[in-house]
């Protein structure tokens, strides 16, 4: 891992090889982190852990550890996602943009699968369902089954998305809100991956003020 950014000497390993940056290891070079909340702490750790010299600068890392509350908020943070989860009424729209972005690059004589989320997306189907039916043991399956017939069409496109986009997965209705689904099924602990100082596509990533 001698490509690996190590900004600050805070590269560390646990036992078990794997690598991890180290916020107690930046505090040790200088920096005031233990006074920082933990909301801020846990963005400078993503920030810290994507500093590669060309998205992400060590700049960057000074800036967001030297935050004070009571500065104005005039500089951005190159925030850069592990994961993202969609819910249905927004979701669905930005799909359709994928889509119109592949169609362009066809178009233009080039592979359409080079259009492809940078991190994993998870859209979750919660806000569709009506309740037609009620009080019996078999409403929910009759509201289901009204509901996949209405927008058969959508659920067409859903489908046919998770089928061109490899980092593209859909949570079908009834199995909960996305917020109850994304913390008991979807959400990790902790994401790994491979990491190289060269983005295998270019990206600008999510900008953030805190």
């Amino acid at each position: 891992m001698s490509n690996v950014p190590n900004p600050f000497n805070t590269l560390q390993s646990f036992d078990g090889g794997k690598k991890f940056y180290s916020l107690p290891a930046l505090e040790k070079s200088g920096f005031n982190i233990a006074r920082l909340p933990v909301s801020i702490r846990l963005v400078l750790e993503a920030v810290l852990r994507n500093c590669d010299g060309q998205r992400v600068f060590e700049s960057n890392i000074r800036e967001l550890a030297a935050w004070k509350p009571t500065e104005p908020r005039t500089a951005e943070i190159p925030f850069v996602v592990a994961r993202i989860v969609l819910q249905d009424f927004t979701g669905v729209p930005l799909l359709v943009d994928l889509a119109a972005m592949r169609s362009a690059v066809a178009k233009l004589g080039k592979n359409p699968k080079i259009i492809e989320p940078l991190v994993p997306v998870d859209l979750v189907v919660d806000h569709s369902v009506q309740v037609d039916f009620a009080g019996s043991a078999d409403a929910l399956q009759k509201n289901l089954d009204l509901e996949f017939t209405r927008n058969r069409e959508r659920y067409q496109f859903l489908k046919w998305g998770m089928q061109a986009f490899e980092t593209f997965k859909v949570v079908p209705p009834g199995i909960g809100i996305v917020h109850q689904v994304n913390l008991e099924f979807l959400a990790k602990g902790c994401s790994t991956k491979a990491r190289s100082i060269i983005p295998t596509r270019s990206s600008a990533p999510t900008r953030t003020r805190p």
